[in-house]
This record gives structure tokens, sequence and C-alpha cells, in this order.
């Protein structure tokens, strides 16, 4: 029977372990050629990556390990030549590598801040980058990048963390319009997961009910799906959609007489497809009904 997937290819950064491997084992089931990729590390006899291959491949798929870290500037033209050299081809990148932290702001240092950008927001951009070029110029494709709640909503202790995950939002959103008329279809996607980021922080019954495993099926419609501009919420079994949203615009108050504290109360029921949308509606002074 055709599967989903059927000749196509799909490569994965940080797929040694947790949501990646997931990702990957659930993609090759469905029929997808899988490029995995997982740097390497000291000491290693065998990296993570060449036991998710050697996992699929067991199973019947067919995989490849590619090991080059995102923080390369040249990450992105590496994993692209490693699925063309193996496949001929590439239809979708998840970019999934990612690193945390638990450090307030006061309590770091600048060079510890970058380091986490680095990987998570530039390590997206480095990967991303040439592979959009690529989607774009083939004629269509999928991309799905790696977003957080403490992207959308901030978090105690991931200052770093929050403010890269924030920034991939935006250039997931800025990359769908882009991509729209190429048929390239960026997304992202905010996973709830035990793994060996989280697993520490959760209790024993939330981290048998959030496997990565249950987030893949999400990540897998939105490898192939032909919508963008998304942030998909999963975990459990279960997935939200994610937006931004304002209040309908009103003159700015004279006083401080409680008019300020009525417009940080009001409800926000306004949702805009760009930015543009967004000031020409501003701008008009123009409420925008509620969106199906």
């Amino acid at each position: 029977m055709p599967k989903l997937f059927d000749n196509k290819v799909v490569a994965i950064t940080g797929a040694g372990k947790g949501l990646g491997r997931a990702y990957a084992h659930h993609l090759a089931a469905l029929g997808a050629k899988v490029v995995v990729n997982n740097r390497c590390h000291d000491g290693e006899e065998k990296s993570s990556a060449d036991r998710v291959v050697e996992e699929i491949v067991g199973t019947g798929g067919s995989a490849v390990a590619e090991h080059c870290s995102v923080e390369e500037p040249a990450a992105g033209d590496k994993l692209l030549a490693c699925a063309l050299a193996h496949y001929g081809r590439l239809d979708c990148l998840i970019a999934n590598a990612g690193v945390t932290e638990n450090r307030s702001f006061r309590k770091q240092t600048l060079e510890q801040f970058r380091e986490v950008l680095d990987i998570n927001l530039m390590g997206t951009v480095n990967v991303v980058h040439p592979v959009f070029r690529h989607l774009c110029e083939q004629g269509g494709g999928n991309i799905v990048v790696s977003t957080s709640s403490a992207g959308m909503y901030g978090e105690f202790g991931l200052p770093a963390y929050s403010t890269a995950k924030a920034a991939v939002i935006g250039l997931m959103r800025s990359l769908s319009l882009e991509g729209a008329p190429k048929k390239v279809y960026v997304n992202a996607i905010s996973p709830y997961a035990s793994t060996q980021m989280t697993a520490a922080h959760l209790s024993e019954d939330i981290n048998a009910r959030l496997a990565p495993e249950h987030v893949a099926p999400v990540v897998a419609w939105l490898a192939g799906c032909t919508v963008g501009g998304e942030v998909l919420i999963a975990g459990g079994g279960q997935v939200a959609r994610a937006g931004v949203k304002t209040s309908s615009p009103r003159p700015v108050p004279e006083a401080d007489n409680g008019e300020w504290q009525s417009l940080l109360s009001s409800g926000l029921n306004l949702d805009h497809d760009n930015a543009r949308q967004q000031f020409e509606a501003f701008a008009a002074g123009t409420r925008i009904t509620d969106r199906a």
C-alpha cells in the first residue's frame, strides 16, 4: 500500500534523541526517506544520529546520518548536500535542534545569553536559509521550525531561550508569506513533551502522558500540509492553534484616571494575517471582526 510520504525526503535537525528521534521514526514509518542530523559528542563511539538511522533501517525504513552542528554557518548547506547526494531531492526540513537554560537574566553573562541564541535562533536560521531557497527554486516544499510557549509568553529563568523562540515565530511568519507564492509552506510546532531537556522538571504522571511520540503526528501533518504561518501547540495527543491578537484601537487616555486600566483589561479579539494588515487596521481605526 502507498504511504503518505512515499518518495519524500525529510531532513530533521536534533534527531538523535527526544522529539527529533520521534519525528524521524514516525515519518520513516509513513514512507519518508529521512536525513537524521545530530552533532557528534566527544568520546562517542557511535553518534546518536547513527543509532537512530540503524533503528529506522532495522524496521525497513530508509535513513542517513548527518553530523554537523547547527551553530555552523554552513550547517544548512551541509544538510541539503547530504539529502541531495543520497536521495537526489529534499522536500521538507524540520528545524528541531535546540538547548534550554536555567539562569535569570541578571545572573548570566552576555556570552551565555549569546550561546543560547546561537543554537536556538541562529541554528534555525543557518539550516533554514539554504533549504528555503532550494525549496523555492524547486517549486514547493515544507519547513517546520520549533518554538515554545516560552517564546509566546516568556518564562522566568529562560530569558535567552524565550527571546530565541519568539524570534523563530517572527522568522516563520515572514517566510510563510515569502514562500506561499512558491508553494513553500512554513509553520511552527510548539511541543509539550518529556525529553532530556524537560523530564527532570515534570512529575512522573506528566512525564508518562507527554511522550515525544504524541507530538510526531502533528509534525508529520505540518511536514506535508499546504497552509503556512501557523503555530500549533501539541502534546499528550492534543493539538491547539496559537495566534497573535490585539484589542480594538481607542484614543490615548489623557490622564491616569482608570482609562489605562480599562485598556489593559480590554478583550483581545482582533487577529491578523500579517503585520501590514494589522497596521492598516490600526491606522484606519477600523474594527475587524473575529475570523472563523
